[in-house]
């Protein structure tokens, strides 16, 4: 199911560092970030396979996430917010201009792993 949550973050007069250490059930295999984004949603899909983070590092990502019993969007717009993709749990991703989003994903690449219905 899918998980919106917070990372530990610590802030001083220099600024905020925020964590990303014992929080994912899952050993990050794979990092990429989506940026210089368009009007045009990404995603629309889902996976066989794998977990994936989804981090808003500046401005805001929506997220709508569809499942057989569930379908909600969420709204990622602080960088010590994720949201936790499990399998089989298809999402669409809408950038604000400027965004940038950073992907954590427990598998390598795999085309294969792809269901694009």
């Amino acid at each position: 199911m899918v998980k919106f949550g917070e990372l530990p973050s610590f802030k001083d007069p220099r600024g905020t560092l925020t964590v990303i250490e014992k929080v994912l059930p899952f050993s990050i295999q794979r990092v990429y970030y989506i940026y210089d984004t368009n009007e045009l949603p990404r995603g629309g899909h889902q996976h066989h396979i794998g977990q994936q983070a989804l981090i808003c590092l500046h401005k805001t990502c929506v997220v709508e996430v569809k499942t057989d019993h569930f379908h909600q969007d969420f709204s990622l717009c602080h960088p010590h917010q994720y949201l936790l993709l499990e399998p089989h749990e298809w999402h669409s991703i809408k950038f604000d201009p400027g965004a940038i989003l950073l992907v954590l994903a427990s598998t390598h690449y795999n085309p294969k792993n792809y269901i694009h219905a």
